[in-house]
């Protein structure tokens, strides 16, 4: 099929089932816009992939599985957002606490910047997104042994750069 056919048959497409599957991708993100941009980003990957588009198969089966794979995507994604501003505000409420100085927080973020790109990366997705090495590895293109190395890494400069800060911590605790 030429160009302008495909194009026709996707607004075709996006005519007849873009309600349903607005109406359908509110009742799992519960909100209009996301909702909204759900099904409008799956419209758009379907032109995209024009090219490869068979009548003879069912569209409107692929549209829904998109729309659902897309609004799980979105849904897993708020619950990483949530877990790190949740752990964010528990780091803030140490780095609140009056037996943490600045000076300390400022050690500690340093340490933290001074890693490795690549090091930092796998580093803040362990420890503040909380994701397992494997999952690491297979979002990052990754072996699982290359993220434990990096992760042995930046546990052993951390250990380096902030051996004072950790004295103080344990002199405080045991106080």
């Amino acid at each position: 099929m030429n160009d302008e056919r495909l194009t026709a048959v996707v607004e075709k497409y996006f005519q007849t089932h873009f309600e349903g599957l607005y109406r359908y991708a509110f009742t799992l993100l519960k909100n209009n816009d996301e909702a909204k941009d759900a099904v409008q980003t799956v419209f758009v990957n379907l032109w995209q992939k024009r090219l490869t588009i068979d009548e003879q198969q069912s569209v409107q089966s692929y549209l829904y599985t998109s729309v659902y794979n897309y609004c799980l995507n979105i849904k897993r994604n708020e619950k990483v957002r949530k877990a790190y501003l949740q752990n964010n505000q528990s780091v803030q409420q140490v780095f609140n606490d009056e037996l943490v100085s600045k000076e300390n927080i400022n050690r500690i973020r340093e340490a933290l910047e001074s890693l490795p790109p690549q090091c930092k990366l796998i580093f803040m997705k362990s420890r503040f997104e909380q994701k397992k090495y494997a999952d690491i590895a297979l979002e990052m293109n990754l072996s699982v042994k290359t993220v434990e190395v990096q992760i042995g890494k930046a546990l052993r400069i951390l250990r380096e750069k902030l051996s004072e800060v950790m004295i103080l911590f344990i002199l405080l605790l045991t106080q």
